[in-house]
């Protein structure tokens, strides 16, 4: 159980997301996220020399990304401050704010900025060197698209695992459009009210149109609406399948910023002193091969166990789900329901299954909006759980008070 970490309620934020090759896609990921956090801090009257450490999380590479840590912290006016980077595929954000967290914990920092960003845009198309191939031919790899389509470890495509779980779960095709439904529905719970929900925690990308001119980006980019028959009239993209393009997520560019700090610095940069949110504990598990969106089952069952925790003690429930079979199966294997209400069910107001994933902000929008769902609830536990790149999953859970 973690004891010393702490959020300040409101001492975060998420851009908007945008589907892949829309408004944030010629924007440089590390710049961008940079320019936002200075922008944000600046809203809040904040000095960003406040923070002693600075931990980047991003998976896909972006010109002299290198230097990316430390590039950061300078953009975001914390020049003075170390910065480290992160990358753990689709767990990247929880993996910063646990690291986060242990620095607090052992004493190693006081207050660290957590900042995910991530540009499934124009990926990279890397050449490796071969001088040992016929003619010296090189070794070519395109960074998003080859590692969608193949597990190193394993030979099979992402969706090829999730369907092995869907498989496994006994599930069907219109299981997974009725809850592809159902999430979609949720996630036109946070426009309700003029967007009163994304509101509290949404802060927008200033992206540049032209030479001169930038606009910012203000709302999510590149949700497709679903429907009922929509669904049912989609085929599956392997043939004799449950999965289709309405029940699976998509490539989306964003970031985020999450602080972790002590109880008492927590106390001062929060926007409600009244709202205290503390980092419990965490969870990190790796399934059989080729089962990856079953990873979130033992990750959460860690989580749960180091916190002393059942799951009917946890309030709030929040998943990476680039797969609708991932529900599935977790409300399955841990005896909740997926479909259930506001009060009953999981990922009210969004998940990444809807509204896009770029890798390394995903999670913390997540984790975002479950607090903000957990302090409108009166408080409680939070939990945020989810699959990752090879076969692995992770945890995270809060108690809001």
């Amino acid at each position: 159980m973690i004891t010393k970490a702490f959020i300040p309620y409101r001492g975060y934020y998420s851009t908007p997301f945008s589907r892949w090759q829309g408004s944030m896609q010629n924007e440089h990921a590390v710049i961008l996220a940079g320019n936002t956090s200075k922008r944000w801090l600046a809203q809040k009257g904040w000095d960003p020399k406040i923070f002693d450490y600075v931990i980047l999380g991003m998976t896909i590479g972006q010109p002299q990304w290198f230097y990316a840590g430390p590039w950061v912290a300078a953009l975001l006016g914390a020049e003075a401050t170390p910065g480290v980077t992160i990358s753990q595929a689709c767990t990247t954000s929880a993996t910063c704010v646990y690291m986060a967290a242990m620095g607090i914990e052992t004493g190693m920092f006081s207050n660290c900025y957590t900042i995910m960003t991530d540009r499934c845009s124009n990926g990279p198309h890397t050449i490796w060197p071969n001088p040992l191939g016929p003619g010296g031919e090189v070794i070519s790899e395109n960074w998003l698209m080859d590692n969608f389509n193949s597990d190193p470890n394993v030979g099979l495509k992402m969706i090829e695992t999730a369907e092995n779980v869907g498989k496994m779960g006994g599930f069907t095709k219109e299981q997974c459009d009725e809850l592809g439904l159902r999430r979609y529905e949720q996630y036109q719970m946070a426009l309700e009210n003029d967007r009163e929900f994304q509101k509290r925690y949404m802060f927008p990308a200033e992206v540049k149109i032209g030479k001169k001119k930038t606009k910012l980006v203000e709302e999510d980019e590149g949700i497709t609406p679903t429907t009922k028959e929509g669904l049912a009239a989609l085929k599956p993209v392997i043939p004799g399948g449950i999965l289709t393009f309405g029940t699976q997520t998509h490539p989306a560019d964003g970031n985020c910023a999450i602080i972790v700090t002590t109880e008492e610095e927590a106390k001062e940069l929060s926007t409600d002193p009244s709202v205290t949110i503390k980092i419990v504990s965490y969870g990190f598990a790796r399934t059989e091969r080729g089962y990856m969106a079953a990873a979130p089952v033992p990750a959460s069952k860690m989580a749960l166990e180091k916190a002393g925790l059942k799951i009917q003690d946890i309030k709030v429930i929040k998943t990476h789900n680039p797969f609708i079979v991932n529900d599935l199966y977790f409300g399955q294997q841990m005896g909740i329901d997926p479909f259930g209400t506001e009060e009953q069910g999981f990922n009210n107001y969004g998940c990444s299954m809807v509204y896009g994933h770029p890798q390394g902000p995903t999670v913390a929008r997540l984790i975002i909006e479950g607090i903000e769902e957990t302090v409108m609830k009166g408080g409680g536990y939070m939990l945020w759980t989810g699959c990752a790149a090879g076969d692995t999953g992770g945890a995270l859970i809060l108690k809001i008070e």
